[in-house]
């Protein structure tokens, strides 16, 4: 990671965070995910910035802006995760890391959740701990700016 400052992008229904499926995403909304994620980033001395679409094309966008801007991506793409090879490509072609993060454990639910187009060209992914998914994201960028890497 280059620098302080982490992009948080997250994709399609996650805008739908306490109204959808509670008993698997949780009764927290996206507002709520992102002021605890704001909380815990002041203790890492690291700024974030956020963005949600359930659009494609707004989530590659957000990926191409995000180069030379921000030092890493936590990127949630929903079900985009398991077939946009467009997003895909997106994360290939920029100079930013990005770790892939899920609220739930998709190896644990349908079988087409299970595979993720995008988990290659990721630095890795985050599933099944709810916040902590993204908070782990983040400590990993941290460690990183520490110098405290594999």
């Amino acid at each position: 990671m280059k620098n302080r400052k982490c992009l948080v992008i997250n994709g399609p229904n996650l805008n739908r965070l306490g109204k959808r499926e509670p008993g698997i995403y949780g009764a927290q909304t996206l507002e709520d995910l992102q002021a605890d994620l704001v909380s815990f980033s002041r203790e890492l001395l690291m700024d974030l910035s956020f963005e949600q679409s359930n659009n494609e094309g707004d989530i590659i966008d957000f990926i191409h802006g995000a180069e030379g801007e921000f030092g890493g991506i936590v990127l949630n793409a929903g079900a985009y995760t398991h077939y946009s090879y467009a997003i895909r490509d997106a994360i290939s072609s920029v100079d930013v890391p990005v770790i892939e993060v899920h609220l739930s454990n998709v190896h644990a639910r349908e079988e087409f959740r299970r595979e993720s187009v995008i988990a290659p060209v990721t630095i890795g992914q985050i599933s099944g701990f709810g916040f902590d998914s993204y908070r782990l994201a983040l400590q990993v960028f941290h460690n990183q700016l520490k110098g405290d890497t594999l």
